[in-house]
């Protein structure tokens, strides 16, 4: 029997559609400025920039369909992105291959305190103060991939109190999921149990506790989330 010194932190874990099974979070892994307009509202050329990938914290997760506003911050941004879950992974992975690697599919957001993530790249330094704290990945149920298909193109739309903030099409990516996967594969040794966010549509901004955040992805589960 193995005697942790400290109580030993609970499994990071996503509910799947239609089973009473869950699974288990091992990594989170977020593609920035995914698409074109996104990037352009952020002041970046879209057409000049490979691919670049930060990181949250498994920890970071929320299932509860509430986000507490953090603190340290006066300019806490939502940002829709639609969630890839893997099953297995590896090294090197070819872009044909990729599909075989995913698990499913979940709408997120990645919750940002913009104000520390502009400090940090005004300072050049990492961007993880603004975007891996407590709660800043509320993410919904995760439907299969046999149960999806493909998901390469489709509506995603964020709304704020009933207000449409954000809004784009999933064909609108500028690195696709296969693209994605395989250069990741590349520089990490990913694995079932990791999770890919995919960028954010053009139209991201502020939230303040009070509001109601209704994320939405053509043939995924709707999630809905408090800000407390």
């Amino acid at each position: 029997m193995i005697n942790y010194i400290i109580e030993k932190p609970e499994q990071p874990y996503l509910n799947i559609k239609g089973s009473k099974d869950l699974f288990p979070v091992r990594r989170i892994y977020c593609i920035g400025r995914n698409y074109a307009d996104h990037a352009i509202e952020m002041g970046f050329d879209p057409n000049k920039e490979p691919p670049f990938f930060f990181q949250k914290n498994p920890n970071n997760i929320a299932i509860d369909n509430k986000f507490p506003y953090p603190p340290q911050t006066n300019d806490v941004h939502h940002e829709i992105e639609m969630v890839v879950a893997l099953k297995s992974g590896g090294q090197n992975i070819l872009q044909e291959k990729a599909y075989e690697h995913i698990f499913g599919f979940a709408v997120g957001l990645d919750m940002t305190r913009r104000d520390l993530q502009a400090q940090a790249k005004k300072l050049g330094r990492p961007w993880e103060i603004g975007k891996a704290f407590e709660k800043s990945a509320p993410i919904g149920i995760l439907s299969r991939y046999e149960d999806t298909g493909l998901m390469d193109k489709g509506k995603i739309k964020l709304e704020v109190n009933n207000k449409i903030k954000q809004e784009g099409n999933l064909n609108m990516m500028i690195w696709k999921i296969p693209e994605i996967i395989s250069h990741l594969s590349k520089f990490y040794g990913i694995s079932g149990g990791d999770l890919i966010m995919t960028g954010t549509p053009a139209g991201v901004g502020p939230v303040k506790k009070g509001d109601q955040l209704k994320a939405k992805i053509e043939g995924l589960e709707n999630l809905e989330v408090n800000v407390v």
